[in-house]
């Protein structure tokens, strides 16, 4: 979500800096038509005013674009989790907008608990989150099923849980 406020923001900016010098000559051809007198230093004068105009316009929009921004950076939503049944066992994904740093040690021990064995994995923790794993039970004398719920109850459970620790 903040990625795309940040790009949609940057591409106004491109489209009126690109816009200014049309704007500019604009400007120039409407004072040249409604100022009165011909002369070249009054026609350069209201263009500067009407410019000056725009300019501040331009200042207040950029200022009341920030506080958005910045409480959209400060919003905090929860990891998407999708849990899959496959032959070899589960697909766990796990997908956040922003960095989560300690949030691959919960998951991971929420699969110890489960007795879920990692068969492959891939995970991402630059800017933003994004784990998929393979996982299968473990053989041992606990041979009770897992179903695709349990899982998704218990992974949930530790996101929860990094949520609480990482907000305190």
């Amino acid at each position: 979500m903040v990625s795309k406020v940040h790009k949609r923001t940057a591409m106004y900016r491109r489209k009126l800096q690109l816009l200014l010098p049309v704007v500019a000559i604009a400007v120039i051809v409407i004072a040249m038509t409604r100022i009165a007198a011909h002369s070249k230093t009054s026609v350069i004068l209201g263009a500067t005013e009407y410019i000056q105009g725009l300019k501040q316009k331009l200042e207040e929009l950029k200022q009341l674009s920030v506080p958005t921004t910045q409480s959209i950076v400060d919003y905090n939503p929860m990891p998407k989790l999708k849990v899959e049944v496959q032959e070899e066992g589960f697909v766990i994904k796990v997908l956040s907008e922003r960095s989560c740093q300690g949030l691959l040690v919960f998951i991971l021990e929420a699969f110890e608990e489960l007795g879920l064995e990692v068969l492959h994995a891939r995970v991402s923790c630059v800017n933003d989150f994004c784990l998929e794993a393979v996982g299968n039970k473990e053989n041992n004398e606990d041979t009770s099923p897992l179903s695709a719920q349990l899982v998704e109850e218990v992974v949930s459970q530790a996101i929860q849980n990094w949520r609480e620790v990482t907000q305190h």
